[in-house]
């Protein structure tokens, strides 16, 4: 990927990105507000508005799709992946598993996944959090936004004596899907996981579509994702208000 240290370095970043940019839409997808394959070694990035429905798919089996996610107009709030893990008492993905800020509200619920293969411990390598800062550059943030992330479709397991035990990849064809619960800015990088010996990283494909009546009834009953459910529609609902006053 080239620099955007200069200009000929940006426009050369540009072209790259644009050369490399197509759509794989699933049939029966009407309506999509967000398709887009990643390739390998590259970021895509959009804003989503409450009640998106976003799928990861990983068609070839070698993607690694690194997610951050900022609450849109008010972008300190973000992914905490530590409270991802610690609130809802698990540190393994699946379906029913909230996505949550730092501000202990729901900014996307994972509502399917046929893979089960993702990791909350380990984070970037430094050539993916180099173009996470491209993708959150475009959203006016640097550095000190790049946080820890997400990593779909390459799993990680604790060990009994506390080490890490990567699992690669559920084969091809396996797919994630996050319903958002308040605006965000969503980063995606399709990069190496950095306990994988021997990278070979493919297509990322991206998919979004309006699903609002799914807001209507909660993923899961447990008190932990209740509560974070009533601290996100209570302060929508209060943003919501307050710009019908102004």
């Amino acid at each position: 990927m080239s620099s955007t240290n200069s200009t000929d370095g940006a426009r050369s970043h540009a072209r790259d990105q644009a050369a490399t940019a197509r759509m794989r839409v699933p049939d029966g997808s009407d309506g999509a507000l967000w398709a887009e394959v990643v390739p390998a070694g590259s970021y895509a990035t959009a804003v989503l508005g409450r009640g998106t429905r976003l799928r990861l798919v990983d068609p070839e089996g070698g993607a690694c799709a690194h997610l951050l996610l900022f609450r849109a107009g008010a972008t300190w709030e973000r992914l905490n992946v530590a409270d991802t893990m610690k609130v809802p008492w698990q540190a393994y993905l699946g379906t029913g598993h909230p996505l949550l800020s730092d501000q202990g509200r729901l900014l996307a619920t994972i509502v399917a996944d046929s893979s089960g293969h993702h990791d909350t411990l380990c984070g970037m390598t430094d050539s993916g959090r180099a173009k996470m800062l491209l993708g959150v550059h475009k959203h006016g943030m640097d550095v000190r936004d790049v946080a820890p992330s997400i990593s779909f479709f390459k799993g990680v397991r604790v060990t009994g004596d506390g080490s890490l035990s990567f699992t690669g990849s559920a084969g091809p064809g396996q797919s994630v899907d996050l319903l958002i619960h308040l605006p965000v800015v969503a980063v995606l990088v399709n990069d190496a996981h950095p306990l994988d010996a021997s990278p070979s990283v493919t297509d990322l494909d991206v998919l979004a579509w309006r699903a609002g009546g799914e807001l209507t009834h909660p993923v899961n009953d447990d008190p932990e994702y209740l509560r974070a459910l009533f601290n996100t529609e209570t302060a929508w609902a209060t943003a919501q208000n307050s710009e019908a006053i102004a």
